[in-house]
């Protein structure tokens, strides 16, 4: 039995190889900021395998072009969409069976800020960073991970609050899924994250603890070496520090 799921288990990894994803747009307040406008956007769909590589932090930096220098004003207190595609595209793709991301792919939606000083131009290497968002396994009985709502309707969109304690300024905000399929050992989890250039207005006080990237993961997590399928999931322990309370 065991052999016969290890089968079923590597062609449905081999299917879904392809099933990769790419954070393109973002919404304020329901309000489209447009496609690739204020986000370094991966130029491909690979994931990012090893938490130890500064890709880690934001992607591979061969973002798509041009890269957009636009930085997007986010009320403290205000909802974010984001929206995710398999290609680099304007909109779901309804021939593709794999937008926005394979169905195979579960796993959580994290989000973290780290202060810059202009959010345009900022090197993502050394910066500070801390979670103000993070979604897993929600609902253990229906197996419904974070991931399934970027699913949902093929739309490619999740939805999620900026804090309104975090203070005012501009931020890269590092925005992840992470698919846990292949994560049965190191590395096998699949990292997707892009970053979004920010400018928090009207912000309060936090002053939040913070980690770097690398080094907020480590392989042996068990919230990033996870064994998906077998048995099946109880619980799931998202990987990183505290999400910021206000």
């Amino acid at each position: 039995m065991k052999a016969a799921l290890a089968t079923s288990l590597a062609a449905l990894l081999v299917g879904s190889a392809s099933g990769h994803t790419i954070f393109q747009k973002m919404y304020v307040n329901g309000v489209d900021q447009g496609h690739k406008v204020g986000i370094r956007v991966a130029s491909t769909n690979n994931p990012v395998m090893e938490v130890t590589k500064s890709d880690i932090a934001c992607n591979v930096p061969s973002y798509a072009a041009p890269q957009s220098t636009a930085v997007i004003n986010v009320p403290a207190g205000a909802s974010i969409t984001t929206e995710w595609h398999h290609g680099i595209s304007a909109g779901p793709d309804s021939n593709d069976g794999d937008d926005p991301i394979a169905s195979s792919h579960k796993g959580p939606v994290i989000t973290y800020l780290a202060k810059v000083d202009n959010a345009a131009t900022a090197n993502p290497a050394n910066l500070k960073w801390f979670k103000i968002q993070e979604e897993g396994l929600y609902d253990v009985a229906g197996q419904k991970w974070a991931v399934d709502k970027v699913i949902s309707n093929k739309a490619g969109k999740y939805t999620f609050t900026m804090p309104k304690c975090v203070p005012s300024g501009q931020y890269l905000m590092r925005h992840e899924i992470i698919a846990l399929h292949g994560g049965a050992s190191y590395p096998g989890s699949q990292f997707y994250m892009g970053c979004a250039q920010i400018n928090v207005t009207g912000g309060g006080s936090a002053s939040p603890a913070t980690v770097s990237f690398p080094g907020a993961y480590k392989g042996s997590d068990p919230g990033i070496t996870y064994p998906l399928y077998w048995p099946t999931p109880s619980s799931y322990t998202i990987p990183g520090p505290a999400v910021l309370k206000c």
